[in-house]
């Protein structure tokens, strides 16, 4: 997951948010990683070595005040011979890696059915290829920092566990045409970036189109949409331009979301056009 991301940033762990209600749970995970150090008679710097890492960033760990990676986890297991107690750590960090803002998407993602997405401004976080995802979070403005870059795109990699699903959610994508035409981080991120649209539009489950810029008639204006539909029955959906941007679950107010989104699938490229388009694109790069 951490392919492409994290240029100049310690690989072993991301900072906690401050206020982040996770924060009393990484520093359990940390007394136990130093448990297990101090039990194996290393000292800080030795485990560092060890593990390619510097002392300040152990230190760090061991305090909660950096989420371990996965990686990390599994090597400080071997390394300090935990039997498995380091490794079975990642039920918490796992939670933890997501920034607190992503974490109530990443629950509902992982319980949907169902889904449906609309996207004008860039390609939908869970197309999104490692070296887009980082390229895109480069150019927020105020400037994140390396590590917030880097947890952040670690944390939308995360989400697409998505797709290993079983059985596997029904989803929809429609993406504005210049989405896939803005070459964002450079011409050859947004080639893998294709390549990768293609293989994703290609799965049973999932189905892609592409809204044209030329239409005249358009049912998205109003900016983003989102539905996700639940095994019980119910379901939330959020629009830019709907609600005052808040999210929604009454039948009502989803259904406006439902028959915009309907619209919009019709006014835009069939899955197989849609395909086409992309091959085209690729074509010309």
């Amino acid at each position: 997951m951490s392919e492409g991301v994290g240029e100049g940033v310690d690989e072993a762990g991301w900072g906690i948010e401050p206020g982040d209600e996770m924060a009393p749970m990484i520093e359990v995970v940390g007394g136990v990683i130093k448990f297990h150090r101090e039990a194996a008679g290393m000292s800080a710097v030795d485990f560092g070595e060890a593990m390619g890492y510097g002392e300040d960033m152990i230190r760090k760990i061991e305090r909660g005040v950096r989420i371990p990676r996965l990686e990390f986890l599994y090597q400080a297991d071997e390394v300090l011979d935990a039997s498995g107690a380091i490794k079975a750590l990642r039920v918490h960090t796992d939670k933890a890696r997501y920034p607190k803002k992503v974490r109530e998407l990443a629950q509902l993602e992982a319980r949907a059915v169902e889904s449906a997405w609309y996207r004008n401004h860039n390609i939908h976080g869970l197309l999104q290829t490692p070296e887009y995802a980082k390229a895109l979070f480069e150019t927020r403005q105020p400037a994140l920092s390396p590590d917030v870059v880097a947890r952040e795109t670690d944390a939308r990699m995360a989400r697409k566990v998505i797709f290993e699903r079983d059985p596997a959610p029904t989803l929809g994508f429609v993406q504005e045409q210049v989405t896939l035409e803005r070459p964002i981080g450079g011409k050859m991120v947004l080639r893998r970036q294709l390549e990768h649209l293609l293989e994703a539009a290609q799965l049973r489950n999932v189905t892609f189109q592409v809204m044209p810029t030329d239409r005249e008639d358009h049912a998205g204006m109003d900016g983003l949409i989102d539905v996700l539909k639940f095994q019980d029955g119910t379901a939330v959906g959020r629009s830019d331009g709907a609600f005052n941007g808040r999210p929604v679950s009454t039948p009502r107010d989803l259904r406006i979301l439902e028959l915009r989104y309907s619209m919009i699938r019709a006014q835009a490229l069939t899955p197989r056009e849609s395909r086409a388009f992309i091959e085209q694109l690729l074509g010309r790069l």
